[in-house]
């Protein structure tokens, strides 16, 4: 059971963030900063991710859905929502299930995106604010999806090693091969 204090409304929600602008150079639409957010696995549903382009592999690898653009992040925040905001959330997710993906119905509609938005929330049992990155696969032909929360560093920042601003901690109980590439020796060839 979470320790963490929720809103009076009792509702967080992923945010868009962004840090830098690379979005808008790695995704065909970058989502805007600030705009709610789902995981939107469902929009790769009947792709082959080897057969994908370039930046829609990008979107497919490590993508967040912004609900208001339907553009893609890198990185979500964890951050308070009204009733209000939520059900917007809810509306515009549904209104493109219809639309893009061909929900048979509003209730149709309606029923999947609560399902998406209520995955969202189960993301965000973190303090407000807590940074999440995702890292999506196909593996045997189903979808996987790998969620982390970036923290700030303890670290002063005193030195070049110290630079980067978050730090990343693995999610308990994955296994994952960590890549530490040898720069100097890539950089020689």
């Amino acid at each position: 059971m979470s320790t963490h204090t929720l809103p009076a409304s009792g509702v967080k929600l992923p945010r868009t963030l962004r840090l830098d602008l690379s979005d808008t150079l790695i995704f065909d639409c970058a989502a805007e900063p600030g705009e709610w957010a789902v995981p939107g696995g469902f929009e790769f549903w009947e792709e082959d991710p080897a057969t994908m382009p370039g930046k829609r592999r990008q979107a497919f690898r490590g993508g967040f859905l912004g609900l208001s653009s339907f553009g893609w992040s890198t990185l979500v925040e964890v951050a308070e929502a009204t009733a209000e905001q939520r059900e917007a959330a809810l509306a515009a997710l549904a209104a493109h299930l219809r639309t893009r993906h061909g929900a048979p119905d509003e209730a149709a509609a309606r029923a999947a995106a609560e399902e998406e938005i209520a995955f969202a929330e189960s993301l965000c049992d973190h303090p407000t604010g807590t940074v999440l990155a995702l890292t999506r696969s196909g593996e045997a032909g189903e979808l996987r999806e790998r969620f982390r929360t970036l923290h700030l560093r303890d670290t002063p920042h005193t030195s070049f090693n110290a630079l980067p601003v978050f730090g990343i901690a693995v999610v308990e109980g994955e296994e994952e091969v960590v890549e530490t590439p040898d720069l100097t020796r890539l950089g020689g060839r």
